[in-house]
């Protein structure tokens, strides 16, 4: 998202313009945020100096932009248009820059991502160090949540989902495909049989989570293709994938998670692989933007870097890392 340049001093034949830019941007950042003490918050600024951006605005213009009470907010039919043209006006402006400034000056500014929680702490870091290292002009906002994005509200320029995109108002560009698998804690199973054909699971007790599974998974197998439905009832229900490890690890019941969060604790014996040979259907990973007639150089970037990095970063954080030292290597 664009945010406000810097003051540029009174008297300055570029102030007038400037100013009005920076106006603009300010009202249009009011509208998607929602209200003008979360636009303050996304701009890093307050809610008085953005309300006498709104009233100088308003007044250089002659017109009334929104009508606020005090628990809304509406744009009036002036609003409208100006937002509308605003929007047009600011992605004009930035392209003209950029093409100004041509490759000379290295890629500027802030970029505010949305990325899911265990991707964002473990295996993005890793590409977002270098991004960084590639482009240290860029200053990143990294939020870390796991509910679906909400560009307007939240300011976002990007986000990173895992699952289905059913969103038909962002762009979605597919990055890979997370592989998954069935786990159990050894302890779990003590006494027990271990399941041999997807029908034996239901009988067991379940963790899920529900912006992946909550109380079916459909399993095919490797060889055949043969597809089985496995309904059950989960007796504990968590929206963290870090939490699902432990909650397995502990025993309190089978399931189904990100294979680069579980290997480690099937190697070690902390859990257990069930059913190898049936394979649960891996997860899409998409980097996901609201459409725009033009497109920051910061976030062309940021998307060059995790098409790169994806593939490695569902495989593990060493993959990754495997990337960067051949990048690094002479010839």
């Amino acid at each position: 998202m664009t945010k406000p340049r810097k003051p540029v001093p009174a008297g300055s034949p570029s102030a007038g313009l400037v100013d009005r830019i920076e106006l603009m941007q300010t009202f249009v950042r009011i509208v998607e945020a929602g209200s003008l003490s979360a636009a303050a918050l996304q701009l890093g600024s307050t809610q008085p100096t953005i309300s006498r951006r709104l009233q100088a605005l308003e007044r250089s213009l002659g017109v009334r932009l929104l009508q606020r009470s005090t628990h809304a907010m509406k744009m009036t039919e002036d609003g409208e248009r100006c937002y509308e043209r605003a929007k047009d006006l600011l992605a004009g402006w930035d392209e003209f820059e950029s093409d100004l400034r041509g490759s000379r000056l290295q890629a500027e500014g802030t970029l505010r991502v949305a990325v899911p929680h265990a991707f964002g702490q473990a295996q993005l870091i890793g590409p977002l160090a270098d991004f960084m290292r590639q482009h240290p002009r860029i200053t990143v906002e990294w939020l870390l949540h796991d509910r679906a994005a909400d560009f307007i509200s939240q300011g976002l320029d990007c986000a990173i989902q895992v699952g289905e995109v059913h969103d038909p108002s962002v762009v979605a560009i597919h990055l890979a495909e997370v592989p998954r698998m069935i786990v159990v804690a050894p302890s779990l199973m003590q006494g027990r049989p271990l399941p041999q054909h997807p029908s034996d699971l239901a009988a067991l007790p379940w963790v899920a989570i529900p912006a992946f599974y909550r109380r079916e998974i459909t399993l095919t197998h490797a060889g055949t293709g043969e597809q089985r439905h496995v309904a059950f009832r989960p007796q504990l229900v968590t929206d963290s994938l870090y939490a699902l490890r432990s909650i397995a690890v502990e025993g309190l019941g089978v399931a189904v998670g990100s294979s680069w969060v579980l290997a480690d604790d099937v190697a070690a014996g902390r859990l257990l692989q069930l059913l190898p040979q049936w394979q649960v259907d891996p997860l899409p990973v998409s980097l996901l933007y609201p459409y725009a007639s033009f497109y920051p150089a910061r976030l062309r970037h940021f998307i060059d870097t995790m098409k790169e990095a994806m593939p490695a970063a569902v495989r593990g954080a060493v993959g990754w890392e495997a990337v960067q030292r051949i990048r690094r290597q002479p010839g």
